[in-house]
């Protein structure tokens, strides 16, 4: 069959490289496999597989070359989107799926029809809404926040107040999810998105659940690779970008209650950065705390970890879940929305601690005291490529 991933970016980030994965995936599995990315970024995200044909289709531009598609973005950006925040999306997407029906057009010319188009992102979907395909799959990858609520950005429509918020969150659910084929990447997600169905008036054509891939060979081949800043010694990692809905803060906080004195290395860089070593340095643990900023392959610091830590207030999947145990390392996570439950299940529950400091400093002190567990491959099953590959297809 042949397939096209369609991504907003390819920049490095956990959604983008799930939509690379899912491209190896379908390759791997033997299939005719593309990768179209909608905008340009510095140092892009690539398949492993040589057989992904990549593409770059810069939507923007090109919708705003047409000139009726530069009108409906002034129309939104001036008139709609001051009432309706977060709503630009319904002057570009008008122009942008007319621009993606017209290359897919040229594409499949030169190429041959496509079977599955599997849409990755809130973003991706928001460039293109107009356009409509029974092949297409659209993968929400976030917990969705149906109503008014802090504690961070989640896949969300447009804010405001009273009837105009309402009328925002309608529109996007009418205009984005309304009769499309949905995918779900965890049952925490198809679980917010049934809320929002309810509260935003929207039926999708059809909604399943069907999980990321763990490229299980390519991550146990790259975590072996030479780092020489890694330390020497044991020490805890937590991988994410450094942004509040990750709370490293809370990491910190049980960190320095648990009394535990294995180096703690973040990875990952962000809005958060400064605030984080300004807190490190109140908590008194800068001596043993290391920022070690955004690494290209951040698997070799997961494999020689100790231990792996997640504390984010909500999780679409947390793949960094499974690509720690992947890594051969154990794991521990704050209970949070989401599909974290989806990972830890089964004996791997006990990993999961109730979202306090007093819940995460003991468990801190728990997962470290002994030696390294062994970790059982059978706990990845449900994520391997060939599976998840084979339910887009038979979706």
């Amino acid at each position: 069959m042949r397939t096209l991933v369609v991504v907003r970016s390819l920049k490095m980030g956990g959604m983008e490289r799930v939509a690379v994965n899912l491209a190896d995936a379908f390759a791997e599995a033997g299939h005719d496999s593309h990768l179209l990315s909608l905008r340009k970024v510095a140092n892009p995200l690539r398949p492993e597989r040589a057989a992904v044909t990549q593409h770059l289709l810069p939507l923007n531009r090109w919708a705003r070359y047409t000139g009726v598609g530069v009108l409906f973005e002034l129309i939104a950006r001036l008139l709609l989107n001051p009432l309706l925040k977060r709503s630009v999306y319904l002057g570009t997407g008008i122009m942008g799926g007319a621009v993606f029906w017209l290359w897919l057009k040229v594409f499949e010319r030169k190429y041959g029809k496509v079977d599955r188009i599997v849409f990755r992102g809130a973003g991706t979907f928001e460039q293109l809404w107009t356009f409509r395909d029974s092949r297409g799959r659209y993968v929400l990858e976030n917990v969705m926040q149906a109503k008014e609520a802090s504690g961070g950005r989640r896949f969300t429509a447009s804010g405001g107040v009273g009837w105009l918020s309402s009328l925002g969150r309608k529109l996007f659910g009418r205009c984005l999810l309304h009769k499309r084929d949905l995918v779900a990447v965890s049952s925490g997600v198809a679980d917010s998105l049934r809320e929002a169905m309810k509260i935003w008036h929207f039926q999708p054509a059809s909604l399943q659940v069907i999980t990321n891939p763990c490229p299980l060979q390519s991550i146990r081949q790259r975590m072996l690779e030479p780092q020489p800043d890694i330390p020497n010694e044991p020490y805890l990692v937590s991988v994410g970008r450094l942004v509040p809905a990750k709370d490293h803060a809370l990491l910190l906080r049980a960190y320095a209650r648990s009394g535990v004195r294995l180096p703690l290395v973040l990875i990952g860089d962000g809005q958060e950065r400064q605030r984080l070593q300004s807190l490190a340095d109140e908590l008194e643990i800068a001596d043993r705390t290391i920022f070690a900023g955004q690494q290209d392959n951040p698997y070799p610091w997961m494999h020689q970890a100790r231990l792996f830590v997640l504390t984010s207030r909500f999780e679409g999947m947390g793949i960094v879940l499974f690509e720690a145990l992947a890594c051969g390392t154990p794991v521990i996570s704050v209970d949070c929305p989401g599909g974290i439950r989806d990972i830890l299940k089964g004996e791997l529950e006990n990993n999961i601690v109730v979202r306090s400091e007093d819940a995460l400093a003991e468990g801190l002190r728990q997962h470290v005291s002994g030696s390294k567990p062994p970790i059982r491959d059978a706990w990845l099953d449900d994520f391997l490529p060939e599976r998840v590959a084979e339910a887009f297809l038979e979706s």
